[in-house]
């Protein structure tokens, strides 16, 4: 779960954000009329979720196996920014995401050392 909801938390973010005018930095008050559109909103309360379960995962595995696991939501967020968004992934990016998660299932894959222990 916690894989998959940081990258469908920035979809929403994303999908909401594309909503206002591009210029959001010369006026704060588009921050304030982003943080009531229900895309946004609903991307705010899955990023807050995600960090609760995110801190609640890391109280019972080792932060070396739960980070490279959770990068694997790279691939996620690529494929949804493609599919929902239309956005257009170059080759180089596909293979950067591909390359994150390869390497995250390395880790995943691989045995806790022996003397390794939980602090």
């Amino acid at each position: 779960m916690v894989t998959v909801l940081k990258p469908v938390s920035n979809l929403f973010l994303a999908w909401g954000m594309r909503e206002l005018p591009q210029t959001p930095l010369f006026e704060p008050l588009l921050y304030v009329r982003a943080m009531i559109d229900p895309l946004v909103v609903a991307g705010i309360v899955m990023q807050v979720v995600w960090l609760l379960l995110r801190m609640s995962l890391l109280s019972v595995a080792d932060l070396s196996f739960v980070l490279p696991v959770t990068a694997s939501g790279y691939v996620i967020s690529t494929l949804l920014g493609r599919l929902v968004l239309h956005e257009q992934v170059s080759l180089s990016r596909w293979s950067g995401a591909i390359l994150i998660s390869l390497g995250s299932a390395l880790v995943a894959s691989s045995p806790r050392l022996a003397g390794e222990t939980k602090g």
